[in-house]
């Protein structure tokens, strides 16, 4: 019997090994993988490569996993924003090493990794700092860069809905970076709102299908909380979540 769900989010990545690379989906907050990161957070690993559309945002998710030190390195195509003050203190003070990818070409780059595609060529950065040392092609006229695919030991995803055999749906936006994750990662881990009994999920809707998914953990969603004040989520039918006070955070992350 095919049963790829785990307990918890603990055992979910309870094998990740220093000196990963680590994929995290999201775009923002959109998507990001929280519990997961929560859980890889007090796993413990470190030295680890991670390759994400922004660089953290605030003091909690991918932000906070940067700012204990447990990245050496990460891969990304936006890393500043006007709530990224944990990379930036890092970057100008030498303690993160980065590299930048254009962001059309990260998701090509992830997305080659998972098609078994060995490298392509890509318009973007061409005559740019970003095409420094990698082969130029004219063709029909216009200069191309040569890029390799982007591959990972594992893949931290956030779906909205999956089932034993691994099958997710995502919840709109939420959706961005994961399907191609998924496909790129030698793990890929899928923290989901809810497991559907087999066979209730109508296959139109499956955007990852079970073949790329190795596990699927259930959490309870849970409202973002920074400095004391609420700053958004959704319950597991996607409706936002609303504070039930100003100052009743009890159960929700800090």
């Amino acid at each position: 019997m095919i049963d790829k769900t785990v307990a918890d989010a603990a055992t979910a990545v309870a094998d990740i090994a220093d000196g990963s690379t680590v994929m995290i989906g999201g775009f923002g907050r959109a998507g990001q993988p929280v519990e997961l990161i929560d859980a890889l957070i007090d796993q413990g690993a470190g030295d680890l490569t991670i390759v994400s559309n922004n660089a953290g945002n605030g003091d909690v998710g991918l932000a906070r996993l940067l700012a204990l030190g447990r990245a050496r390195r990460i891969i990304c195509s936006f890393p500043r924003q006007h709530d990224s003050w944990v990379f930036d203190r890092l970057y100008r003070a030498g303690e993160i090493e980065l590299t930048i990818v254009p962001q059309g070409n990260l998701a090509e780059r992830i997305r080659a990794a998972g098609a078994g595609i060995g490298a392509f060529f890509s318009p973007t950065g061409a005559g740019t700092e970003l095409a420094e040392g990698k082969e130029v092609r004219v063709i029909d006229g216009r200069t191309y860069v040569l890029e390799y695919p982007i591959h990972a030991d594992v893949a931290l995803i956030s779906g909205l809905e999956g089932d034993r055999w691994g099958n997710i749906v995502y919840r709109k936006t939420a959706r961005n970076f994961g399907p191609i994750m998924a496909t790129a990662a030698r793990v890929s881990i899928v923290q989901v709102d809810r497991i559907a009994p087999l066979g209730t999920i109508d296959p139109e809707t499956v955007v990852t299908p079970g073949i790329h998914v190795d596990r699927v953990v259930a959490v309870a969603p849970r409202p973002w909380v920074q400095d004391g004040r609420f700053v958004g989520g959704v319950d597991i039918d996607g409706h936002p979540l609303e504070p039930a006070s100003t100052s009743d955070t009890d159960g929700v992350r800090s």
